[in-house]
């Protein structure tokens, strides 16, 4: 059965334009309109009734959910929201961001009638927002891969096989030495789920290797940074190698490498986990995993308007990682 995507591709424009042709919300060039008439027709398309219906009463606004609390780097959100904001304008789309750590907000988003789907960043585990969300049956897609997903499209990196792909990088350089400098404990113990898989891969791939995971947690600060690495020089004073998750740490963490005469670079390979600007931005460039936050945002953007659009089947899109070598990583001889 023909689904709004096919149409779309075959017509050659986007999801929405499609759902402004059947529904007459919006208007359409007569050429335009042509093409997709013209691709309904060939493929034979029956658009959803539940699609129909929630075409005609249409806010034309995203909610993005995304907690500004006190351990996370606004930097990195605003990656996210910029990739949301811009897709949204693709789909002539407008977006609510609500920034309150407060899962009644949630629920009162999507019980309202001020948006036509929510998306969801800083996923828990067992994130207790989920129920409510499945409950209303509002469309919602969460950026984040929760134990259970419950029926809600999500996009997230695969962060499990990052930290696996880390370490294997530096046991592959010749380091055995090497530690994890992650995040806050506040995250953690939340069991956000991007840093309980992250931790899960790098443990997975040391173990494998016959090797302790050495894990040290950071608070999100330069001075975060500093005291991390002090610690984890006092349990691997012969540490070779480190692992960071942690972008607000990065600079103390370099800064306390070099303090102790550990540079990164010559005396220790780092591997960071982070966008790529923030890896290219510090003192010494850092081999790095990309953290794709904006293209993760732009897909969370079109996995919604799937949603809305009728499209039942959940997806979950996982991005594979993609690691670069620069300045921060040698090979030991």
């Amino acid at each position: 059965m023909a689904t709004i995507n096919d149409v779309a591709r075959a017509a050659g424009v986007s999801n929405s334009t499609v759902s402004y042709v059947l529904s007459g919300k919006r208007s359409i060039s007569a050429e335009t309109r042509k093409r997709v008439e013209e691709a309904i027709r060939q493929l034979d398309y029956q658009p959803h009734a539940g699609a129909r219906s929630l075409a005609s009463r249409r806010t034309w606004t995203l909610a993005l959910v995304a907690p500004l609390r006190a351990d996370v780097n606004v930097g990195v959100i605003m990656k996210f929201v910029t990739g949301v904001v811009t897709r949204a304008r693709d789909h002539e789309m407008d977006v609510l961001l609500l920034t309150q750590d407060d899962p009644r907000g949630v629920e009162r988003a999507a019980t309202s009638s001020m948006v036509d789907a929510l998306i969801m960043m800083d996923i828990e585990a067992d994130d207790p927002r989920i129920p409510t969300l499945v409950e209303l049956r509002r469309p919602a897609v969460l950026i984040g891969l929760p134990v259970d997903p419950r029926g809600l499209s999500v996009v997230d990196l695969d962060f499990e096989a990052a930290g696996r792909m880390a370490a294997q990088q530096l046991l592959e350089l010749g380091h055995t030495e090497l530690a994890l400098i992650g995040p806050t404990p506040t995250v953690l113990g939340r069991h956000t789920s991007y840093a309980d898989r992250l931790l899960r891969g790098y443990r997975s791939a040391a173990e494998d290797a016959g090797l302790e995971p050495v894990v040290e947690l950071a608070e999100a600060s330069h001075a975060g940074g500093v005291d991390a690495v002090e610690r984890v020089l006092r349990r691997r004073p012969e540490l070779t190698a480190l692992v960071v998750h942690n972008e607000a740490a990065l600079p103390g963490v370099l800064t306390a490498l070099s303090a102790a005469g550990h540079p990164a670079g010559k005396a220790v390979s780092v591997v960071a986990l982070c966008p790529a600007d923030v890896a290219t931005g510090q003192q010494l460039p850092l081999t790095s995993i990309d953290l794709p936050a904006v293209r993760m945002g732009e897909i969370a953007v079109d996995l919604a308007m799937a949603r809305i659009e009728g499209i039942d089947d959940p997806e979950i899109r996982l991005l594979v990682p993609q690691l670069t070598e620069r300045d921060s990583t040698f090979r030991l001889s």
